[in-house]
């Protein structure tokens, strides 16, 4: 794994470190210094890993989908993020973060969100700590999320709304930002992705790592190995893709298959394919791929996911993408779209759309009969029900494809 993991300096190779403002020079060098001393500590195991079983309710399942096996001529599995409490992977983050935070003797909190499950995670886990909670949230995204708007303003969150830009992911973190500049002795911001400066990257990692450990063991008592073939996951910042393939990441023989916002088409200006249209420069404290025009200025993202229009990447996955060790597919809306409504109709699970986006990465690859698939699915669907409900008379008359409509490598 050497290849693949953080550097003494914050770089997976050349992408990564702390690009930062003087004002937030200590709080982050504090931070970088306190983190896995914490992490490492007994106390802090016993108590995080008490939390996830107890409160978040994991391990959360390995399923083995009959449906989604058929189809595409293997054996594929989800790992049901989705089955968390708040509903999605980032309360794995967000849990580890707070008790970090309260070691530190930090006494308020901040975050940014986009889709707004790291929103809830975040309100949910002030609520439990009883600590102060703002998050902000562009405006397009609260007119789209407005069912987790709710439940965050219901656990005591005070949610910023964020006009600037295109009112999305990116402009509250900026704004974030700004709050932590002007407030950086009590607060800590929980970041919810694997981007912003040296340690975040990383910490975010570790801390959802829990997805991959899990995902072994499960594996073994019912395949009697300890690694799939194949890893799928979407990435906007990346978080729940990096620690669905940390514990493998020195495994060749798994095949790591990422999936991004292609929006309506890679080359449609209306995007948020990052990879793909990406070149390296420095967003939100740390050097990654992003998508900037010719003066350097980061252009606009799009993607009917909130949680996947991002105009950058968490360096992790820049690394992977610029070292082969991952493939980066661009999945569009429709073909997403298409994949959340097969989901539920085939499995009775509604996905939420930045899963969704995993689930149709699916198409896109060839498989073996005997190949090991396992797709994780970050989230669920009930924060998306409005954009599902606009768009079910256009999927519910188009028939679903059958196995025999995808050939697999032994066709």
């Amino acid at each position: 794994m050497q290849d693949y993991v953080i550097d003494e300096k914050g770089y997976y190779g050349e992408f990564g470190g702390a690009y930062i403002p003087e004002i937030l020079h200590k709080c982050v060098k504090e931070l970088e210094e306190a983190y896995l001393r914490i992490i490492d500590s007994p106390k802090f195991q016993r108590d995080f890993d008490q939390l996830l079983c107890d409160y978040v309710g994991r391990p959360s399942p390995l399923y083995h989908s009959p449906q989604l096996s058929e189809r595409y001529g293997c054996k594929v599995y989800l790992k049901r993020e989705d089955l968390n409490h708040t509903g999605a992977h980032k309360i794995n983050n967000t849990i580890g973060q707070i008790l970090i935070a309260r070691e530190m003797g930090k006494t308020r909190i901040i975050a940014e969100t986009g889709a707004g499950q790291h929103g809830v995670a975040t309100a949910t886990v002030c609520a439990l700590m009883q600590m102060p909670c703002t998050v902000y949230m562009g405006k397009t995204d609260m007119e789209r999320q407005r069912v987790n708007v709710k439940k965050m303003e219901m656990l005591g969150a005070t949610v910023r709304e964020v006009i600037s830009g295109n009112m999305t992911l990116k402009d509250a973190t900026n704004d974030a930002i700004r709050d932590w500049c002007s407030n950086p002795t009590d607060t800590h911001y929980i970041i919810g992705s694997v981007v912003g400066p040296h340690p975040y990257p990383d910490m975010v990692t570790r801390l959802q790592s829990v997805i991959g450990k899990e995902i072994k063991l499960q594996l073994l008592e019912k395949e009697g190995r300890e690694y799939p073939d194949y890893l799928v996951a979407c990435v906007g910042g990346g978080s729940n893709a990096a620690g669905t393939i940390h514990d493998f990441l020195d495994n060749d023989k798994v095949q790591i298959l990422l999936a991004e916002a292609g929006g309506k088409g890679v080359e449609s200006g209306e995007t948020a394919a990052t990879i793909h249209l990406g070149s390296v420069g420095v967003l939100h404290g740390c050097k990654t791929l992003l998508m900037q025009n010719e003066d350097g200025q980061v252009t606009e993202p799009y993607s009917i996911s909130a949680g996947l229009d991002y105009p950058g990447i968490g360096p992790v996955h820049a690394h992977l993408a610029r070292t082969e060790r991952a493939r980066v597919v661009a999945v569009d809306d429709e073909e997403a779209l298409r994949a959340a409504f097969e989901l539920t109709r085939r499995e009775g699970i509604i996905p939420a759309l930045e899963s969704a986006h995993a689930l149709a990465a699916l198409e896109k690859a060839a498989f073996s009969t005997d190949d090991i698939v396992v797709v994780t699915l970050s989230g669920r669907g009930d924060k998306d029900l409005e954009t599902y409900f606009k768009y079910e008379d256009q999927f519910k008359t188009k028939s679903l494809k059958t196995k025999n409509q995808f050939k697999t490598k032994d066709q």
